[in-house]
């Protein structure tokens, strides 16, 4: 319903402005087509390169590294996996976090720094891609660090939201 209604605002607007609707329709279709070609195979290489990072056991071994040392900032080694996978997709940071939940419970403390890790940071590498990308931005070298610092941050204060006891 809300979204018959805001339909027809936009045509509305759109007459009273003496817009072409439907032309403009097709402009921002075209133009959306036209970005998703050109990211597409940026998306494709990194959905092969997460796939790969899983499959491998990367992950598994990177999480044994850094165990100890998120360990002394008090960030759980059940989450490390979920920590990492964030930044690049957030598909499977939210198939990590079901699993989570489902071994730990909503309600533990695993289970809700996971959940503020999950809503606190962003799939940086996606969001960088895309958007760079689709706004023709040549990249700034000051973008990505500064994306990954805000996701760093973001971890780690779910951890700190929820201590040790």
């Amino acid at each position: 319903m809300a979204v018959t209604v805001l339909m027809l605002l936009c045509l509305a607007i759109g007459a009273l402005r003496r817009t072409p609707v439907y032309d403009a329709f097709l402009s921002g279709a075209r133009e959306g087509l036209e970005t998703a070609l050109r990211i597409l195979p940026a998306l494709i290489a990194m959905l092969c390169a997460i796939r790969v990072f899983m499959a491998s056991g990367l992950m598994d071994g990177l999480t044994c590294l850094l165990a100890p040392l998120f360990a002394r900032l008090g960030v759980p080694r059940e989450t490390l996996p979920l920590m990492l996978m964030r930044p690049l997709s957030g598909s499977a940071a939210l198939a990590l976090l079901r699993e989570t939940l489902e071994q730990y419970g909503p309600d533990s403390r695993i289970g809700l720094i996971a959940s503020v890790m999950m809503g606190s940071s962003e799939t940086v590498f996606y969001t960088c891609g895309v958007y760079l990308g689709a706004a023709g931005v040549k990249k700034s070298r000051h973008i990505l660090p500064c994306a990954l610092l805000s996701w760093l941050a973001g971890s780690m204060a779910a951890a700190f939201l929820y201590p040790t006891p």
